[in-house]
């Protein structure tokens, strides 16, 4: 079944996600997609985390003391063996067919660096919904530009580079600018196959920082372009 499906790597950063890690990584053992590794960096979680993850023997479970999702989404990349790398956080879940059809497509398209796919956002039930949630992200499914719905070629996340240590919260939307800024080709595919979870302790309920950082990665990817546009003019 496995002889001609590349490897894929499954990157679960947790830090006390004992409520939710779980359902996380059931949905990856559950993938109709083989082979997979599923790599779990603990970021010097206190909760219960160590011991859900370590209770899979399908998981590579990795300690580190706390340092950020940043940190442990580059340890577990740097520990990955696939030939493609998945990322899933602890709160999130997937369907059971999303590397199959992401890595389909990859294979059929092989010019394209990496997939995203639609996510469905709902709330946590007793959950408030945040200021920040539009009403229609929980009516209809939309794209997901966040790394839970990204599957790469791990050569592409060579070229791009890591994930910048500098952003608390941006660190995947400045991977994603780095990415296009670059030229990566991406396809957006149309099927839903992430289910994004919101309750109260989302890193995304911190606006103002989110903001603050969102407008000096903007920055950032404009003075790239502008380096890029003065090096072919030359």
């Amino acid at each position: 079944m496995t002889e001609n499906h590349p490897l894929v790597s499954v990157i679960i950063p947790v830090y006390n996600g004992d409520r939710y890690l779980a359902e996380a990584i059931e949905s990856v053992v559950q993938q109709t997609y083989q082979p997979i590794e599923i790599i779990v960096v603990d970021d010097g979680s206190t909760d219960n985390s160590a011991n859900i993850a370590r209770s899979y023997k399908q998981v590579r479970y990795i300690y580190q003391s706390n340092q950020g999702v940043a940190v442990a989404r580059n340890v577990g990349i740097s520990q990955a063996r696939g030939e493609f790398i998945a990322l899933l956080d602890q709160d999130d879940r997937w369907t059971p067919n999303k590397l199959s059809v992401q890595i389909k497509y990859l294979l059929e398209h092989q010019n394209i660096g990496y997939t995203l796919a639609k996510m469905r956002v709902f709330l946590e039930p007793g959950t408030e919904k945040p200021s920040w949630l539009k009403a229609e992200y929980l009516s209809e499914d939309i794209p997901g530009y966040i790394v839970g719905s990204l599957v790469i070629r791990k050569s592409v996340l060579e070229k791009v580079g890591e994930f910048n240590l500098h952003y608390k919260f941006g660190n995947d939307s400045d991977w994603f600018f780095r990415a296009n800024d670059a030229g990566i080709p991406m396809t957006i595919l149309p099927e839903t196959l992430l289910y994004k979870r919101v309750h109260g302790a989302n890193e995304s309920h911190k606006i103002q920082p989110m903001t603050a950082e969102m407008l000096q990665l903007v920055r950032s990817s404009i003075q790239r372009k502008r380096k890029q546009n003065i090096s072919k003019d030359r």
